[in-house]
């Protein structure tokens, strides 16, 4: 069992649907004090009033990730309403799909924004009050595509979360300091609200591909964030972890047709 995370406080960023709001939903079940942090208003009330109903201490709090000073105020927000920070969760991602032909440079810049920056900012803002509570934990959401794997339509995407975990590597140098540490979760194909609206051909597709024969759920990634989180990974950083079903290891088609 891990060390009880109760009373501490985390950030979600991007919480209010999909892997996020499965990340949050995982921390407020084990006694967190969870801030949701995004851009729509009416998704992350909801999913804030809904996790208070099951017991949970969840607030939401407005936030461009991608804006530098959206960022500060939404961690000095969190700090005044929890008492401090323990954790954050840089999750916030988009990942329009479109080939590079049709892609206007401005989505591309878009993507960037919203998934590395975002990433950047978070981390950066955190830092003076990691360094006041004298250590803290960072998790990172990147992916699969792009750092392992390549899917039509989303270069942009994956360059984004192969980019994390490139700044993940300096970060964890620059964090050591702080006792801070930071890794990152990368989900294979995770049910969503984004997943479903790619058709159930791709759903069916994708489950296919996967030795395990089904898409994850979000609280697996919520689950592997809360063991990164944990006092038990005190002496892991700068790592990845893969929460997959094995989608990435078998060679070909043919090879789950085996199975």
């Amino acid at each position: 069992m891990l060390t009880s995370i109760k009373n501490r406080s985390v950030i979600v960023t991007g919480g209010s649907k999909g892997i996020g709001k499965g990340i949050a939903t995982v921390f407020a079940a084990q006694g967190a004090q969870v801030m949701i942090a995004a851009r729509g208003e009416a998704d992350g009330e909801a999913a804030a009033e809904a996790m208070r109903s099951a017991g949970g201490r969840v607030e939401f709090c407005a936030c461009d990730v991608s804006d530098w000073d959206s960022v500060r105020k939404m961690m000095d927000h969190t700090v005044e309403r929890f008492g401090g920070l323990h954790v954050v969760c840089a999750n916030a991602g988009a990942f329009p799909q479109t080939k590079m032909v049709d892609m206007d440079p401005t989505e591309w810049d878009q993507v960037m924004a919203t998934n590395l920056r975002s990433a950047f900012l978070c981390v950066k803002a955190s830092i003076p009050h990691f360094e006041k509570a004298g250590g803290g934990r960072i998790v990172l959401t990147s992916s699969i595509t792009g750092p392992v794997t390549g899917y039509p339509g989303w270069a942009h995407y994956g360059a984004s979360k192969a980019g994390q975990l490139g700044f993940l590597k300096t970060a964890c140098m620059e964090l050591a300091r702080y006792k801070v540490t930071i890794n990152a979760v990368m989900p294979g194909n995770i049910y969503t609200e984004g997943l479903q609206d790619l058709g159930q051909e791709y759903l069916d597709t994708m489950a296919a591909s996967i030795p395990l024969k089904r898409l994850g759920d979000v609280a697996d990634i919520g689950h592997a964030a809360l063991f990164f989180a944990s006092d038990e990974a005190g002496y892991i950083t700068g790592q990845t972890i893969i929460v997959d079903g094995g989608q990435i290891i078998p060679e070909s088609l043919e090879a789950i047709q085996e199975i």
